[in-house]
């Protein structure tokens, strides 16, 4: 395995505290130095003056589509489209066809990244069996093969009795409970934020108390299990207020937001536009500045892009029967680096939030930058201005509502386990 020497550039690595103008060597697929000055005989030289060398990102919401729907993604093209955008470790949903309820869906998918894919995958497996919210998974022994959580993603736990056993199954084991927290009685044939923008659109609105009376009721769950809970897309402030106040009562309670929840409102699905199309939906402006808030105060742990890729057929319908969901793997570096550059967060943080932050709520041995420990590595271009062209996206589906937006900021080398898995041009 060839030696890497990247010179120069600004090492940001949060869990160790780092920022300075570093060199870092990779030598058999481990952080060999991190130091001033560095050399070494037959390493490939990477000059990264003016770039931010970071751990390699972490994704911790992707929908990979994989097994049995493969025409929106696959493993290969999934993971692809991630380390295009820097991430090195994606954790993917378990709402594949069939459901990663068992051993050997999540061995499928171990075994086809291992083989196909270009970061790393960490599997998350159902809480339920087939998601149909009524009998338990095996939890030990698909935490036992490499499941990182459990999470019915996009079917909430809807029996308050089933999400107290799930809760006290999966903590002796260690594992998180991720809650895509919605009541769906609230949210009844909803298909956008309830507002004033529903109204003169005429669509039916899904109001934010659906949010947060979920949120709350698995936060209550969580401190009476003591459990971990990890709130998905959080995308009210009644939410963000839930979690801020259950951690000062050191309840175990993490929560991740997503790029287009605190870069878009409401204002988006104008003109009907299915792009912009998502569950939970975009909100007010004041919710998307409550997200925001939640990000600068600690309350949001990680950002995670519920990565959601859909058929050009799936969305250019009628908005109520569209499927709900956008791509975020490429937009998601840039879309977070704009947070700095407006002064909510500075860089540390935002690298935090993409890298540290994420890999802590689920345990995984990745995000950091530190000697000795595995060489996946994400080298950034700050200041690189470019156009988001749909088409052009790597991912198999194309369904983004940042379709021609400016952005500033791009991952320009991903290294993934001391070698290099992508080079930007």
């Amino acid at each position: 395995m060839a030696k890497i020497l990247i010179k120069g550039g600004r090492v940001i690595s949060p869990a160790q505290k780092l920022d300075d103008l570093c060199d870092v060597l990779i030598e058999k697929g481990k952080i060999a130095a991190i130091g001033k000055g560095l050399s070494a005989k037959d390493a490939e030289v990477i000059d990264a003056t003016g770039k931010v060398v970071t751990p390699g990102l972490v994704d911790i919401h992707v929908h990979l589509r994989d097994p049995g729907l493969e025409y929106k993604e696959d493993i290969a093209s999934g993971t692809l489209s991630a380390v295009t955008g820097g991430f090195t470790s994606v954790a993917c949903m378990p709402n594949t066809k069939p459901v990663n309820d068992n051993q050997t869906v999540t061995s499928y998918i171990l075994k086809k990244a291992a083989d196909e894919g270009y970061c790393r995958v960490f599997p998350i497996a159902s809480i339920t069996r087939g998601l149909a919210g009524e009998s338990l998974t095996e939890m030990g022994e698909l935490k036992a093969l490499g499941v990182c959580a459990v999470s019915d993603d996009g079917k909430p736990v809807s029996n308050p009795q089933l999400m107290r056993r799930a809760m006290e199954y999966a903590r002796p084991f260690g594992l998180t409970i991720i809650s895509h927290a919605e009541d769906l009685d609230l949210v009844a044939s909803g298909v956008m934020n309830e507002g004033p923008v529903s109204t003169e659109l005429g669509l039916k609105g899904i109001p934010w108390v659906a949010e947060d009376a979920a949120t709350a009721r698995e936060v209550m769950l969580a401190e009476f299990t003591g459990a971990h809970l990890h709130v998905a897309h959080v995308s009210t402030s009644g939410s963000i207020d839930i979690v801020r106040q259950a951690k000062k009562r050191g309840v175990n309670v993490t929560c991740e937001a997503a790029p287009h929840h605190f870069s878009l409102t409401d204002e988006a699905v104008r003109g009907y536009n299915t792009n912009a199309k998502m569950n939970p939906p975009l909100r007010s402006a004041e919710d998307m500045a409550a997200v925001r808030q939640g990000i600068a105060d600690g309350t949001v742990d990680a950002i995670a892009t519920d990565h959601a890729p859909h058929h050009i057929d799936e969305k250019n319908v009628e908005f109520n029967i569209a499927m709900n969901g956008i791509v975020g793997l490429e937009t998601a570096l840039p879309l977070t680096l704009k947070l700095v550059e407006e002064g909510v967060i500075d860089l540390p943080k935002a690298i935090a939030l993409l890298s540290s932050g994420p890999a802590g709520v689920l345990n995984l041995p990745v995000g950091q930058l530190v000697a000795g420990g595995v060489a996946d590595v994400t080298i950034i271009d700050p200041n690189l201005a470019w156009t988001v062209d749909a088409q052009k996206l790597v991912s198999k589906s194309k369904n983004t509502p940042f379709d021609g937006w400016q952005m500033k900021g791009a991952a320009v080398c991903t290294i993934v386990a001391g070698k290099i898995v992508y080079k930007r041009g």
